[in-house]
């Protein structure tokens, strides 16, 4: 049996797992928003966006298979396919489905025991998360907001990992909701009545603007603006369905939440 030896990875999550399993000479080219790991940058040829891509780039690397993600990236993927490509298109959208795709991952590049493992790693940190989170007294509620005009709120995996650190998301209702037009907020009252005790905003790649969110209506009557517990985690650290989140992005989490409960 053979496995895929040129391996294009159009988001960062699968250059992530693939450095983890130890096999990133299988990579011939990365998304030009990859920042973990840091050395991927320098390493490997730049041939996408997110929901653009190098075509001719791409094909000149000679690949075996191409990863992408989510509908966002079909039209990336159906146009190297009509190219006669090998095209993997993930669509990873919880912590459980995350750890099936490295472990799926694991077993396509010969890997099978090292991303069990690894999974059986990650699996371990999440748990400590959660059990060192059981000493709160109370549970903030919290607002994740993954864009700003219009307000969407978090994915299935954000609002798991804001539960696992010792949250509670108040929009938890559409977190199972795939696509984002789906997690926008239709009546901003929704949120001044939810009243969050914490506000995380992750703009997909785009700088926080912490006075923008104040200003809006009412919003001085938010606990959150008046505690001043409005907080930013880097896009590449939660945004990303893999190992990141999982990681630095539910730890950023924690960090923010007991900095809250220090704080009341």
């Amino acid at each position: 049996m053979s496995f895929p030896n040129r391996i294009i990875c159009l988001t960062e999550e699968t250059t992530e797992i693939i450095y983890e399993l130890g096999t990133e000479n299988l990579i011939v080219g990365i998304s030009g928003y990859t920042i973990r790991p840091k050395r991927a940058r320098k390493e490997k040829p730049k041939v996408s966006a997110f929901s653009s891509a190098k075509i001719d780039k791409i094909l000149d690397l000679k690949p075996d298979l191409v990863l992408g993600f989510s509908d966002i990236q079909s039209d990336i993927c159906s146009t190297l396919i009509k190219k006669g490509i090998n095209v993997l298109c993930f669509n990873q959208r919880s912590i459980s489905e995350i750890l099936n795709v490295i472990k799926f991952l694991g077993k396509i590049i010969d890997k099978r025991d090292k991303s069990e493992n690894y999974v059986k790693n990650l699996e371990v940190y999440l748990k400590k998360i959660a059990s060192s989170s059981k000493s709160l007294n109370k549970k903030p509620r919290v607002y994740f907001e993954e864009w700003d005009d219009p307000m969407i709120t978090g994915i299935k995996w954000v609002s798991e990992l804001i539960e696992i650190a010792g949250g509670i998301d108040i929009f938890k209702n559409l977190s199972s909701e795939p696509l984002a037009s789906d997690r926008i907020i239709q009546d901003p009252q929704d949120i001044l009545n939810a009243n969050p005790d914490i506000i995380i905003a992750s703009w997909c790649g785009k700088k926080v603007n912490k006075e923008k969110i104040i200003a809006r209506n009412k919003w001085d009557k938010i606990r959150a603006v008046q505690d001043n517990q409005i907080y930013e985690i880097k896009s590449p650290l939660i945004l990303q369905p893999g190992p990141a989140a999982l990681t630095d992005g539910v730890k950023e989490i924690q960090d923010i939440i007991f900095r809250w409960k220090a704080s009341i």
